[in-house]
């Protein structure tokens, strides 16, 4: 690798670490990366997946309950954080007091009637069974 290439880059390119439009009209992210034209390869996907993870499961530690749900529990617990982000999630207050007294049933229901459910369709019938049965749902 070039050792002067990176450092040109970043000075020349700038480092935006969320999209914007660059001169040409095309979403940019990071150093000049063309998100319309080049995106991302899978490897770089899954890193960005990998830090979210990281992230989200802080964020689900916050709740006292958390760590004493089953994985598959905490696996909904995740998944609704990183689709709605914490204040989002923290919206979900009567639910919330149905898990962390353990009335999965009752919180299934909950997530069943809110307006995210709607929004994101078979994602939350299969959250909510999840949460209900605490059983992994594949389809």
């Amino acid at each position: 690798m070039n050792p002067y290439i990176q450092e040109m880059l970043v000075r020349d390119e700038g480092l935006r670490l969320t999209a914007y439009k660059c001169t040409a009209g095309k979403t940019t992210i990071g150093v000049g990366r063309n998100l319309d034209d080049v995106g991302i390869s899978a490897e770089e996907a899954d890193m960005l997946l990998q830090n979210d993870l990281v992230h989200i499961e802080a964020q689900a530690q916050t709740f006292p309950w958390y760590a004493g749900l089953d994985q598959v529990r905490q696996a909904v617990i995740l998944s609704m954080l990183f689709n709605l982000g914490l204040r989002g999630f923290q919206g979900f207050t009567n639910t919330l007091k149905f898990i962390e007294t353990g009335k999965y049933a009752q919180a299934a229901t909950n997530m069943l009637a809110s307006k995210w459910a709607k929004q994101v369709g078979q994602r939350a019938n299969r959250l909510a069974e999840m949460m209900r049965s605490g059983v992994m749902v594949r389809r």
